[in-house]
């Protein structure tokens, strides 16, 4: 089975998924749509497909599924109007920044038995599940705490934190979907601190540039995570399961994994400089997934309703930081 996909957007991330359609043997990249025409069509000339309006490829008898790329403020609609349409739907997080609006599209998705895939691409990283590998063999016993570092080498331009719906929304979002993939319990407690302590233009433009979270089970176990718009040294991924036996890890990923050693010291590469380079692998693998899902083999999973949670968690946190106090999950979801 080959799926034949449409791709809406054809900026950063869109090139990222349409390298991982085109690069997986049992996709064809048919279609892509964008609202600038040079992006769509230098995307169109460089894997050889259509340029077409987003009308087309939703009319399109030639197109499967779609993946969408476009800014977050259309993707509920987007969302709705390619299930209506029949076709699968592979979608960047968030489904939207209101957790109303994405319950609304939630809703339409399932009158319409449609297939919808959120990109936690961090899921689909091979040293990220090699540490879920672990934790359902049982190699550490039973989960108890979860360690997540995720630090970007540079803040974005403020233009976009003006958009992006904040950095609990924006970037922690992804974090809030690997706790949960990591601690095996839905999250219950959340508290959060925030500060500005990069760029006081993000300050202004309201929003946090510096968080730390604090997650709780039912059960008590926990999750903090540590996020920052600025790590000099290159993009900070790591993660660190503890259990009752053990603890399991994955560190830091380098383009090239050497160590140089001399009467200068001991030195190593540096960090990858963003997603796009070090989550290349996840990417493809989501992609695969996807389509692996349209053909009967596993369920399309992140589904819109791990979108859902993930945002929830993301209000927790808001919340949390203006309320300065614990904040159960249930207040938001």
């Amino acid at each position: 089975m080959t799926v034949r996909f449409g791709l809406l957007g054809a900026g950063r991330i869109g090139k990222v998924h349409a390298k991982a359609v085109t690069g997986d043997a049992n996709a064809r990249l048919v279609a892509v749509a964008d609202a600038v025409p040079e992006a769509a069509q230098a995307l169109a000339d460089h894997y050889g497909c259509a340029v077409r309006t987003i009308e087309a490829i939703e009319a399109a008898d030639d197109i499967d599924a779609v993946v969408i790329c476009t800014p977050t403020d259309t993707h509920a609609d987007l969302i709705e109007h390619f299930v209506k349409a029949g076709k699968a739907v592979f979608c960047e997080k968030p489904i939207d920044l209101s957790l109303a609006r994405v319950k609304s599209c939630l809703d339409v998705v399932r009158a319409h038995e449609g297939t919808l895939m959120v990109g936690f691409n961090r899921r689909f990283d091979p040293h990220f599940r090699a540490v879920r590998a672990e934790i359902d063999k049982g190699s550490i016993g039973d989960v108890e705490m979860v360690v997540i570092t995720s630090r970007d080498p540079g803040a974005p331009p403020v233009d976009y934190i003006r958009r992006s719906g904040g950095i609990f929304r924006d970037m922690t979002i992804h974090d809030f979907d690997m706790a949960r993939f990591l601690l095996g319990e839905e999250v219950t407690e959340v508290v959060a601190t925030a500060a500005v302590l990069v760029d006081p233009a993000i300050g202004a433009a309201g929003d946090f540039d510096s968080v730390q979270v604090l997650l709780k089970t039912a059960s008590g176990r926990q999750a903090m995570i540590s996020n920052s718009r600025r790590a000099t040294y290159g993009y900070d991924q790591r993660i660190e399961v503890h259990g009752s036996k053990g603890m399991v890890a994955a560190e830091n990923q380098r383009p090239v994994s050497i160590e140089l050693a001399s009467s200068a010291g001991y030195t190593r590469p540096p960090l990858h400089d963003f997603f796009m380079t070090r989550y290349t692998e996840a990417y493809a693998a989501e992609i695969a997934a996807f389509i692996a899902a349209l053909a009967g083999k596993g369920r399309a999973e992140p589904s819109g309703e791990d979108g859902l949670i993930a945002l929830a968690l993301a209000e927790a946190a808001l919340k949390s930081v203006a309320e300065g106090r614990v904040v159960k999950v249930s207040e938001t979801l």
